[in-house]
């Protein structure tokens, strides 16, 4: 907007300042015809035609000028088809080459014609030719008067050069005070936009600052809403909370009734709410997570959670030597809840450490493009899988092998949680020779670590 402000002024001023010296150029060139029309006028009002049919002048113009040589001023009279003329003494010996104005004005009588001739010193001449026919004399008489116009030539360029320094002066003036203008009038907005921001990273609760009276609804309107989302977010977390306390309670005495009894009954009630209260887990988790990603603010330390993550998972496969490593650069943030990163995050490295031969890397980085995102990768030295093998386990419920733990449901889980986020999973080979889990969300600017 304020480009195309200063383009458009910018381009108003160079038609102003072209447009003032076309007039000026106008006016110059006005004062100098109306000097020659009026030499031409006293030429033809003391013309007269001698006996022998030359053109004579009783009284010759007094402007000094037309008796110094090469002047620049110069008037001369011709009679149409004689040898013999008449001119200024600043001609000299030589004459002016009018012949086509010439013929044009004795085609026409009485009007005047405008040209531009070269001069006896090689200097353009601005000539006014008119031609008059005399009683009873053969033939017009065709009066010339010319004038150097390299003077109004040198005035006019020398108005377009100031013209254009002052209308450039004005211009940069221009410039700077819609940039003062956009800069303070804005500044206020530019504040807001600001604060809404430290608000989505969950640096601050509400927009809160000093703004001008007309920018005060917006901010009250604003808040109002980051109360709103906060509000539909809580009730949302009692409604999964009450829904997984009426849920898992029925299934948990199911579960105990079914491992207190035995016969084929009893297994097929065991195996079915194992089932069941996986599937329950898995959707409160999918529910929580899609209201905590439209919360506004929420924010969760990635770097410090990826810290405890690898030493608890690094302690609990010790027994099978699995070596869990960690690179990620302090300030990482998670757009998000802590507990849902946990989530995603310790299912990856808990996957890996299952099928990991003896290492597993875990590596975080954030990438900053349209929205800031994290990045975090877990690479292991297990057996890996193929492409189709990748699409097919993320599958809810599908386990490749059934020897191992599990319900089938950890990459699934991840999936659905990092969509709901706006993220995603994706499955490929690792350097280490098996799996690479690269997992995209949400992140945000680093904040400063307030302890542990």
């Amino acid at each position: 907007m304020v480009g195309f402000a200063l383009i458009w002024a910018l381009g108003l001023l160079i038609v102003g300042a072209v447009a003032l010296t076309v007039l000026f150029r106008q006016t110059v060139l006005g004062e100098l015809d109306d000097r020659l029309a009026r030499v031409n006028e006293s030429l033809l009002a003391f013309v007269e035609i001698d006996s022998q049919g030359q053109p004579f002048i009783e009284q010759r113009p007094t402007d000094p000028s037309y008796s110094q040589v090469f002047s620049g001023r110069y008037w001369q009279i011709t009679r149409e088809g004689a040898e013999g003329d008449l001119a200024s003494s600043s001609l000299a010996e030589l004459r002016l080459d009018v012949t086509r104005l010439a013929a044009q004005a004795t085609a026409s009588p009485g009007e005047t014609f405008i040209g531009t001739v070269q001069g006896p010193d090689s200097e353009p001449l601005r000539v006014h030719v008119q031609a008059v026919v005399i009683e009873g004399v053969e033939g017009a008489v065709i009066i010339a008067a010319a004038e150097d116009r390299r003077p109004a030539d040198a005035d006019v360029l020398r108005f377009a050069i100031i013209a254009s320094i002052l209308f450039s002066l004005l211009a940069a003036a221009l410039a700077l005070g819609v940039w003062f203008q956009v800069r303070v009038g804005l500044e206020p907005v530019l504040r807001m936009g600001r604060a809404v921001a430290s608000v989505r990273d969950g640096e601050e609760a509400r927009v809160s600052g000093q703004y001008p009276s007309e920018l005060i609804p917006l901010a009250g309107e604003l808040n109002s809403l980051l109360d709103h989302s906060r509000e539909v977010v809580e009730r949302a977390r009692t409604h999964v909370g009450n829904l997984a306390h009426a849920l898992k309670t029925p299934i948990t005495v199911l579960g105990n009734e079914a491992r207190t009894s035995s016969g084929a009954l009893a297994e097929l009630v065991g195996r079915q709410t194992d089932a069941m209260s996986a599937q329950v887990e898995h959707h409160l988790r999918r529910a929580r997570a899609a209201a905590n990603a439209q919360a506004i603010g929420a924010r969760a330390p990635a770097t410090e959670v990826l810290e405890d993550l690898t030493r608890t998972l690094r302690k609990i496969y010790q027994r099978r030597e699995v070596s869990v490593t960690l690179d990620a650069p302090d300030g990482l943030v998670f757009r998000g809840e802590r507990q849902d990163l946990e989530d995603l995050a310790g299912n990856l490295i808990d996957n890996a450490c299952k099928w990991a031969a003896g290492e597993v890397k875990v590596a975080a980085r954030s990438v900053a493009g349209d929205d800031m995102s994290l990045c975090i990768c877990v690479d292991d030295d297990g057996p890996g899988l193929d492409d189709a093998a990748c699409a097919q386990v993320l599958e809810r419920g599908v386990r490749l092998d059934e020897q191992a733990p599990g319900t089938g449901l950890g990459l699934a889980i991840v999936t659905d949680l990092a969509r709901a986020y706006g993220g995603y999973l994706k499955l490929g080979r690792s350097v280490l020779g098996g799996l690479k889990a690269e997992l995209r969300l949400p992140g945000a600017r680093g904040i400063k670590e307030t302890g542990r």
